[in-house]
């Protein structure tokens, strides 16, 4: 496993210029990061309106995850907020994990805007599937449910590879350092002295 910077010819001149309005830097790019997993779960939620065949839902919904999950990865991860994360295997036939991430001084360049709706994608989708899980396991619907474990695996690896491009060896210390600000935010403020109220009694 290894994290290293991603380099600055991946992304070309149209990708460098940095954006200081909230305005959608890469339309098309950020549609098509929400477009195939959001279908996805519309299908599965209203698959019954289209088709009667299980199997023709499984296999249309699996192309969209698939799609999604290429497009996720290889595309928009790059382009919206500068991460990327692959696997190849070593001469020894050993599997290498490559987390990369842009530098920090060229984190600025990136749209906030579509940042937020990369990560906010990326994080929500997942616990959606994760609800239809629980919702197919305690409704015993166990073909559904396959499904459903297929769509958690693939959106997980992704949600793990750009947690992973974004913190890398820093997320453990980066929770720690939360959880103590938050623990000290919550202590000096139950130190704190109560306000004095004003006194509304009238002076006889």
């Amino acid at each position: 496993m290894a994290t290293v910077p991603l380099l600055e010819d991946d992304f070309g001149e149209e990708f460098s210029d940095n954006t200081s309005s909230d305005r959608l830097k890469h339309p098309y790019v950020t549609f098509f990061h929400i477009c195939f997993r959001s279908l996805a779960i519309v299908f599965y939620i209203f698959s019954s309106l289209f088709t009667d065949s299980f199997i023709t839902s499984f296999v249309f919904i699996v192309l969209l995850l698939s799609a999604d999950f290429w497009t996720v990865k290889n595309i928009t991860g790059r382009i919206l907020v500068g991460l990327r994360w692959w696997n190849y295997i070593d001469d020894d036939g050993k599997s290498i994990w490559v987390y990369e991430s842009r530098d920090k001084s060229q984190l600025s360049r990136h749209n906030p805007r579509e940042v937020r709706i990369f990560w906010t994608a990326l994080v929500v989708v997942p616990i959606i599937w994760s609800l239809f899980f629980i919702t197919a396991l305690f409704g015993l619907s166990f073909k559904w449910l396959v499904l459903v474990i297929l769509a958690l695996t693939l959106n997980g690896a992704n949600l793990h590879g750009y947690i992973k491009c974004r913190f890398g060896s820093n997320l453990k210390e980066g929770v720690k350092a939360f959880g103590q600000r938050e623990i000290l935010k919550n202590f000096l403020s139950r130190a704190q002295p109560p306000v004095n109220q004003p006194n509304n009694i009238g002076i006889v």
